[in-house]
């Protein structure tokens, strides 16, 4: 999840960002099979994406929600 409510989820082409009612907005299309994701980095906006043999580090323009 983001700062916005959107859901960041694994895909069969990559990673997805969704609405909270499942509306697709965008995709990050990966070159390999993604197992899992997770936002990190100083102000959690950068996204990191592990994949069949390797990990993506993905700087984006969104933060990743805080756990509560």
């Amino acid at each position: 999840l983001d700062t916005a409510g959107r859901i960041w989820t694994s895909a069969d082409d990559g990673v997805h960002c969704l609405t909270p009612e499942g509306t697709l907005l965008g995709k990050i299309k990966v070159p390999e099979l993604v197992s899992n994701l997770c936002f990190g980095g100083p102000r959690r906006n950068r996204l990191f994406i592990t994949a069949t043999s390797s990990l993506y580090a993905v700087l984006t323009q969104v933060n990743g929600a805080q756990w509560p």
